[in-house]
């Protein structure tokens, strides 16, 4: 693939990564605004701000089946119209409960795009680059929330008062429109189009994404395809495809066991928690956005140069020390002034090896046939995994302080010895060969 052409493609679908990330994150500019305009209690503040996170697990479960029958290009059109719509309900909203339904919508979208943005991108890049560019979407994903973060800092300069709420959440409809109008500038998947044998379509596909012998590489893809042995309209069998399952599952498992939603979504209490009275939110919320960032560029460099594995493996010991650090801390109630570099340790550390791999092992584990289907399987399990953490967090720290991060650090050890022992590298595999490649004793090595 010349890739030129074949970036600019990848790019625009991975800007569902900005998305992803801006819509997650412009929530926290505007609930105590929220609380004033609705008239909010505790329990009915966490049900607005929660809202578009039970969409999350909706979209990322319902839209495997469509990705598969009519390619992941032609959904994401879709979920484009509904990440603008949403935007301005959101905005426009005119009581909490019209607010609930244009948020669980934005939910709806991000969890979709979390499944099929990636499948798109891992079906069109080529395999020795496949994991920096599937990789965009997640750096798409921080560079969202960084800029979720300036525009509600710049909204709540230039316009401030009563009504500052509302244009912070409209702001999010720049993006989405964007993104919506250049889908329509995007080709089809050639894989997928091989894949339901509209072979005519697959080499115009090919060609449009620069390939200069666009009907030799359908029948390479074609033939590879018929090797790994893909049909038709598969089923995701358990019996065929157990193996990418178990390891779908548990990479998104442990993608959220590490803590990471629960340190990002309570920061400020996990501050305040350790003794701290007056540091500003604003700062810690930029600093650990920076911090994720610039990790996740350095994961995007690496995954392809080391692997996945290799990344997995450093960044499992940095998750568990960071948070075994932060239990003591909590424990102990003192040196609290190395609370901060512990939790910038542990966003760079999460950041170079589960941010940086997660999306792109999942989109690449599973053939053609089933792809959508086997990203949504870990999608979701991301998304329920992220609920049920992010709402008994508060529950268990105020139990025991130290307990939960105790836990992560725990669960972070035990990644360690699963990923050397079961995870097989993927780094440079082509999608057609990724099959035999997953097989205990067919692992490339790192």
């Amino acid at each position: 693939m010349r890739g030129q052409s074949a970036l600019s493609v990848i790019i625009v679908a991975s800007l569902a990564g900005l998305l992803f990330g801006f819509d997650t994150a412009v929530i926290a500019g505007v609930t105590q605004s929220l609380r004033s305009a609705f008239s909010l209690s505790p329990a009915t503040l966490g049900l607005a701000v929660s809202a578009a996170l039970w969409g999350t697990l909706l979209g990322a479960i319902a839209a495997g089946r469509p990705g598969d029958q009519f390619g992941a290009r032609n959904v994401l059109r879709l979920i484009g119209v509904l990440y603008t719509a949403s935007a301005l309900g959101c905005a426009l909203s005119w009581n909490l409960s019209s607010f609930l339904v244009f948020r669980f919508l934005t939910g709806i979208a991000i969890g979709a795009s979390s499944v099929l943005a990636p499948v798109y991108i891992a079906e069109v890049a080529p395999a020795e680059r496949r994991g920096a560019l599937v990789g965009l979407f997640q750096i798409n994903i921080v560079l969202g929330i960084l800029l979720a973060y300036v525009s509600n800092f710049a909204v709540a300069q230039l316009i401030g008062g009563a009504a500052a709420w509302r244009w912070k959440l409209a702001m999010a409809g720049i993006p989405a429109t964007l993104f919506l109008v250049l889908l329509f500038t995007i080709p089809q998947s050639p894989r997928w189009l091989i894949a339901k044998r509209r072979l005519a379509e697959a080499a115009q596909s090919l060609r449009r994404i620069g390939v200069a012998d666009p009907e030799r590489a359908v029948e390479e893809m074609r033939a590879a395809a018929l090797r790994g042995g893909e049909q038709q309209d598969e089923k995701l069998s358990f019996n065929k495809y157990g193996r990418p399952m178990l390891l779908a599952i548990g990479l998104a498992l442990f993608n959220q066991l590490s803590g990471i939603n629960a340190i990002l979504y309570y920061l400020g209490d996990i501050f305040a928690a350790a003794g701290f009275s007056a540091l500003s939110s604003d700062l810690q919320s930029v600093a650990i956005g920076v911090t994720n960032f610039v990790a996740t560029l350095v994961g995007m460099s690496l995954i392809d140069r080391v692997g996945r594995r290799p990344l997995l493996i450093i960044g499992s010991c940095g998750m568990a020390l960071a948070q075994g650090g932060v239990a003591a801390v909590m424990a102990s109630q003192s040196a609290q002034a190395l609370l901060l570099p512990l939790l910038v340790l542990f966003i760079a550390s999460f950041a170079i090896s589960q941010g940086a791999v997660i999306w792109v092992y999942l989109s690449e584990i599973f053939p053609t046939a089933v792809r959508a289907r086997g990203q949504s399987l870990g999608s979701a399990t991301h998304w329920v995994m992220n609920a049920l953490i992010s709402a008994s967090f508060p529950a268990l720290a105020a139990l025991s302080r130290p307990a939960p991060f105790a836990f992560f650090a725990v669960m972070m050890a035990l990644q360690l010895v699963l990923v050397m022992r079961f995870l097989p590298e993927t780094r440079g595999v082509a999608i057609e060969d990724m099959q035999a490649a997953l097989q205990p004793r067919a692992r490339v090595s790192t």
